[in-house]
């Protein structure tokens, strides 16, 4: 069966961010590569996206989390659109509470995490680097 992992484009936080989730979730990174790793004389970076993050990879659980910094000729990332969610299942109401809690610090609630009307424990917000997040524990489902 195919495995979805998550990629997030930031405007120059990609490592702020990764580890602010690091810290929630844990875990080490498997990759860190910077513009710089990739210069060359066909592919020259200039001095300011030198450190910028080209990949970053957390893993979490089976899954991946993976970034990268948009350079600035690209254009910025719309940090405020809304049209992608990642999407946790939480083994157990207390990992819920504590992905919920942890993650949201600092950012926007959108729904408190608590039972649901369709019978799960679920909660969403948007964190202080404005990525989407939706928290969910359902007792029917087995990770």
């Amino acid at each position: 069966m195919a495995i979805i992992n998550p990629h997030i484009n930031f405007n120059g936080n990609a490592e702020e961010a990764f580890n602010f989730y690091k810290s929630v979730f844990g875990g080490e990174f498997t990759q860190i590569v910077r513009f710089k790793d990739i210069s060359s004389p066909e592919f020259p970076i200039p001095e300011k996206e030198a450190n910028k993050i080209m990949q970053i990879v957390l893993p979490i659980g089976k899954n991946t989390l993976m970034a990268n910094d948009v350079p600035e000729g690209m254009g910025r990332v719309n940090e405020n659109e809304n049209r992608s969610k990642i999407f946790i299942r939480a083994e157990s109401r207390e990992e819920a509470d504590k992905l919920f809690n942890g993650l949201s610090a600092g950012g926007n609630i959108e729904a408190p995490i608590g039972d649901s009307p369709w019978g799960s424990y679920f909660g969403m917000f948007r964190d202080k680097f404005g990525i989407e997040w939706m928290v969910d524990f359902d007792p029917k489902f087995k990770a």
